[in-house]
């Protein structure tokens, strides 16, 4: 067993192994309309808790295209859940739900497929991956209960022991218990946790609260994906994946400080549909653009050298294939358009889009493309913050302004 390598199993590199945000939506948008033809019309509205709220599962992430639909009245009095804060009208990081005494809970979970071949060391990452999601509403996490789905055929349940003592370890570290948990059989390794978090209610920051004006800032550099990539394909070297593990299993506990600040008005973490993907969450729908400067934005040492090697993940190309029409280059100042219409037109200071499809073979897309799609796995938080909190955002929380919103 010692020989085996985990990622071997791995059809996607952690969070690189999620459904794409145009699929999840189309998923997700299938199983309201089910819902509403078994339970008849107005059931949106029943079960809507604020005025973008959605039904279904709470918390998923999937794109916002389609969400205004379920915008309702709060005023009708046809709400059935209330208490329900924070679901997945918006594609935020976790569900939060009001338990009054201007208390919440957050809930959410995060599972997926070896990222590294230490069994140890998937379990911390897929810990702090999780853990994320509760820090980036701004919350503490109480309690995590593990999610195992190991081939006992081929992995034995010591490697699987191993991944749950990582995982506890990052657990300890962040002062809360791993709980529990349920295991299957199953083909591939896949391990995550499901995460209980709490909040003051005055404090929730969501990821879709942005202001005009507010610039944007990273709080751990890109390339997580490409460097996963590299490991799968054995072309890593130690010093970039001793970095990147370094990163993955850095618990983004700033989060909670951040929520205090008044000055920062949204929050999310960069994890699977990279960095674009989700600073695209961030603005939908609020009638705002956000401009990227690609040379600020933060990369791992080394990854250039791997995408020379073509160690590109799948889900970069299935993020650029969701989203990539809602963005634009403009090569005046170097900067990528987050948030252009659904077929709109781009901001008069915009170049001409950027619209080459997908490449076959071995040819590479754009190189913006591969960096800026890249997905991360327990990558850091994108803060939207006034632009007077700059100086602290950069001095006490390492993070780097990488653009503004318009």
């Amino acid at each position: 067993m010692d020989s085996i390598r985990l990622t071997q199993f791995s059809p996607g590199a952690g969070c690189g192994c999620k459904i794409s945000p145009a699929e999840l939506r189309n998923i997700i948008q299938e199983s309201l309309s089910a819902y509403e033809r078994t339970q008849g019309p107005g059931t949106r509205k029943r079960h809507t808790g604020n005025s973008n709220q959605r039904p279904g599962v709470a918390g998923l992430n999937t794109s916002t295209d389609d969400q205004r639909v379920a915008m309702v009245d709060r005023s009708n009095g046809a709400i059935e859940f209330p208490q329900l804060l924070v679901g997945n009208e918006s594609s935020d990081d976790a569900a939060v739900y009001d338990i009054g005494g201007g208390k919440a809970v957050i809930s959410t979970t995060d599972f997926f497929t070896p990222i590294v071949d230490d069994p140890y060391d998937f379990g911390r990452i897929a810990a702090t991956n999780a853990l994320s999601d509760v820090y980036a509403m701004g919350g503490n996490p109480l309690m995590a209960i593990a999610i195992l789905g190991w081939p006992l055929d081929r992995l034995s349940a010591s490697v699987a022991g191993k991944v749950l003592e990582g995982a506890r370890a990052v657990c300890t570290a962040a002062g809360i218990p791993l709980a529990g948990g349920h295991s299957i059989s199953i083909s591939e390794p896949v391990f995550g946790l499901a995460v209980t978090g709490i909040i003051d209610t005055a404090l929730i920051k969501k990821n879709n609260t942005i202001h005009k004006g507010d610039l944007l800032f990273l709080t751990k550099p890109l390339g997580i994906g490409i460097v996963g990539t590299a490991v799968k394909k054995g072309l890593a070297e130690k010093e970039h994946i001793d970095l990147a593990l370094k990163l993955m299993t850095r618990l983004n506990t700033e989060g909670v400080r951040l929520a205090a600040w008044t000055e920062v008005h949204a929050m999310t973490d960069v994890t699977g549909f990279g960095m674009l993907g989700h600073c695209l969450e961030m603005v939908d729908g609020s009638g705002y653009t956000a401009r990227i400067r690609i040379d600020d934005v933060p990369l791992i040492p080394g990854i250039e050298k791997y995408i020379a090697q073509d160690c590109i993940p799948g889900g970069t190309y299935r993020n650029f294939d969701s989203y990539g029409h809602r963005l634009s280059f403009s090569a005046a100042d170097n900067t990528v358009i987050v948030g252009i219409p659904e077929g709109g037109t781009l901001p008069d200071t915009a170049q001409k889009p950027v619209t080459a499809k997908i490449p076959e073979g071995a040819k590479l897309p754009d190189p913006v493309k591969l960096r800026l799609c890249d997905p991360q796995t327990s990558g850091g938080l994108l803060v939207a913050a006034h632009p007077d909190s700059r100086a602290v955002l950069e001095k006490e929380f390492g993070a780097v302004c990488v653009g503004n919103i318009v």
